[in-house]
């Protein structure tokens, strides 16, 4: 074992990515680029033609990061403390641009030195071991890192601390045949994975088997089994989109009280894992979705495309993100009429845009609200201050109720008189409906609503009720 005179003459290297922070400031860079300067997405193939370091170089010098946001791992920060307070010399050697990590250094204010990469030498593995030599001039040196550019570094170290190692660094720490301290999360990235592609979210597809229930197919098994199908490829397609936002909201989510705790922000997945599933889903929806009616296959792309736009600008428009979110819902009622190869209602579809643009500014109206007072554009990411609370519900519940008049036209119409055997069964639906929504609202002003609005209706045992007693309205309705 070292004595403490012996491990205070020896510096204490330590890598950044991966090690120190649980992410890739690479990767990091990247995507914050792509956020910050969407329009100049296509410098980096040329960027990246030129070598990492100049790409690394030129992404560091065209975004905007808090160092204080990053995802550090707490127990390597607080042994690290804890070495400097003993006297310790403690070097920050990262393959990072030398720009960030030199703010990382600055915030944390225990590094006692920082080499990092400078736009023309990437330095990781033998040239960042070449330049830990040069620098300790032959003599001993402890390290600390977690992945295969690090192996070189562990062995040529008088002491290793090998941190949430990669397969690689797992396996070297296995045949170590000196002492090294290994550093390791317990939480498994798949199930952090999985989380990040909300699951619980997949219950808003359940809209597209709304068109097959209202036209009485229920009990049609190959319709039924189309609608099944487009629910999965919905559902694929949704996480994926899910995955890339949560890459592209980084920044932002790390500002928010409760989503800095999701898998990305937090660092609990690797950003390139997070990536290739986000790319595996896609194609898997789109793989599935062409077994189904080529009308779905497109209603799934513009899908797609107004998702991707909604993430990388739309959303933070004011009053273009809720309009964009009730298209999102609608089209999910298109898309179940596509996979059943039927005709939409213009009802429905009426109905539909006023019921969910309601419940859209139910979620800006909840997110604002939990930013509370010093809510800005720049620190929710979207385009409301604290002063549009009030019309945003105003302006909520105006639709929810426009979405009840609709239905009660409907109610009242030619078109159901020929769907319907008894179409005045149908009416108590109306007051079914303004309890939903009029309870919703009351929830949101009372800080009550803390979940997506139609993931909330579907899993509240009082909208179930109510869902519910409208179903078994319809059957009355059509077969009394």
């Amino acid at each position: 074992m070292d004595t403490l005179s012996a491990k205070a003459d020896r510096p204490l290297y330590v890598d950044l990515d991966g090690t120190l922070v649980r992410s890739d400031l690479l990767w990091e860079s990247l995507f914050l680029f792509a956020r910050q300067k969407p329009l100049e997405v296509w410098r980096v193939f040329g960027w990246a033609l030129a070598g990492k370091a100049r790409l690394k170089a030129e992404l560091a010098g065209r975004i905007e990061v808090d160092p204080a946001t990053w995802p550090y791992r707490e127990d390597v920060v607080e042994t690290l403390r804890a070495e400097r307070e003993a006297g310790r010399r403690i070097v920050l050697a990262t393959a990072a641009d030398e720009r960030l990590a030199q703010g990382v250094a600055d915030h944390l204010g225990f590094f006692d030195e920082v080499i990092a990469s400078d736009g023309e030498t990437n330095l990781s593995a033998e040239r960042k071991l070449e330049r830990i030599r040069a620098d300790r001039a032959g003599a001993p040196f402890d390290y600390m890192g977690n992945s295969r550019d690090d192996l070189c570094l562990f062995e040529a170290a008088e002491h290793a601390t090998v941190v949430q190692p990669d397969r690689h660094a797992a396996r070297w720490h296995r045949g170590a045949t000196r002492e090294c301290r290994l550093i390791r999360d317990e939480k498994p990235v798949s199930r952090s994975l999985l989380k990040a592609m909300r699951p619980h979210q997949w219950m808003k597809n359940v809209l597209i088997f709304v068109p097959i229930v209202l036209n009485h197919e229920y009990v049609d098994i190959p319709m039924v089994l189309a609608g099944l199908l487009a629910f999965v490829c919905f559902s694929m397609a949704a996480s994926s989109v899910y995955l890339f936002n949560d890459l592209l909201d980084l920044a932002a989510d790390r500002r928010h009280s409760t989503k800095r705790h999701r898998p990305f922000a937090s660092g609990q997945v690797p950003i390139p894992i997070g990536l290739g599933a986000a790319v595996g889903l896609l194609v898997g929806a789109f793989g599935f979705s062409l077994l189904l009616p080529g009308g779905f296959t497109i209603v799934l792309a513009v899908y797609l495309v107004l998702t991707t736009a909604y993430s990388l600008a739309l959303k933070r428009m004011l009053l273009i993100d809720v309009l964009t979110l009730a298209s999102l819902y609608t089209l999910r009622i298109l898309a179940g009429a596509a996979s059943a190869d039927t005709v939409e209602s213009f009802w429905l579809l009426a109905f539909s845009l006023f019921f969910f643009f309601s419940l859209a500014l139910v979620k800006r109206y909840v997110e604002l609200a939990e930013f509370g007072e010093g809510a800005s554009r720049q620190t929710t990411g979207r385009g409301y201050v604290p002063a549009d609370l009030d019309t945003l519900a105003q302006a909520g519940m105006a639709s929810g109720f426009s979405s009840v008049l609709v239905l009660a036209l409907y109610i009242d119409s030619a078109e159901i008189r020929q769907l319907q055997a008894h179409p005045y069964l149908i009416w108590p639906l109306c007051p079914l409906v303004l309890y939903i929504i009029v309870r919703i609202w009351v929830l949101a002003k009372r800080n009550q609503m803390h979940d997506d609005p139609v993931v909330f209706i579907l899993r509240d045992w009082r909208s179930q009720i109510m869902v519910g007693s409208g179903a078994l309205l319809f059957l009355a309705a059509a077969y009394a």
